[in-house]
């Protein structure tokens, strides 16, 4: 099997990551309701920090739901997408310095990192749509965060909460193209 092959396969068994990015949905609506509870900004970043915990474990649930076998051994590119997610914990202490030296800047710091980071997912699932959204989505905040929010911060995880979500229906179509192409490697993946 040729690489392409695997990482079609690999978006096959996975659905192009859909569960993750659906938890990550769900974390970033929490996040939203976060800043919009009459906290201080110091106390809804660690309730933002805290809300990230949940992203794996409702993953996990998501994909026993959804049937996606996301820690199949077969394919050799399967642990890549673990990596590529870690990678994202090496922008963390910029993340960490908006927390003591620009509070109020933390959310858009870590919306920002966690958009940029989907990126190279494209690469992995053979999709564009993370080439697209992951720089869309970046600028986005950017702008967000520099125009929009002065002490409407909800607004920024608000708006990478909607974009996950359209993230997902695009990739959920993208997986049904994938699935319903008549090529050799859909004959080893089962689909329910």
């Amino acid at each position: 099997m040729n690489l392409l092959e695997l990482r079609k396969e690999l978006a096959l068994f996975n659905k192009n990551g859909i569960a993750f990015l659906s938890s990550a949905s769900i974390v970033w609506v929490l996040i939203s309701l976060v800043f919009m509870l009459p906290f201080e900004v110091g106390t809804q970043n660690i309730l933002m920090l805290y809300a990230t915990g949940l992203t794996f474990p409702v993953a996990v649930m998501l994909s026993k739901w959804m049937d996606i076998d996301w820690k199949s051994k077969e394919n050799p590119l399967n642990s890549l997408s673990l990596y590529l997610n870690m990678a994202q914990f090496i922008y963390f202490p910029i993340l960490f310095w908006a927390f003591l030296k620009s509070p109020t800047s933390a959310v858009l710091f870590f919306a920002v990192i966690t958009a940029a980071h989907l990126y190279p997912y494209g690469w992995l699932y053979a999709t564009k749509a993370f080439y697209f959204f992951a720089p869309v989505l970046s600028t986005i905040l950017v702008i967000i965060g520099l125009f929009f929010v002065s002490d409407q911060l909800w607004m920024i995880p608000l708006t990478m909460a909607a974009s996950l979500l359209l993230l997902n229906v695009v990739l959920y179509q993208d997986y049904k193209q994938k699935r319903n192409a008549s090529t050799p490697f859909t004959e080893s993946v089962s689909f329910k």
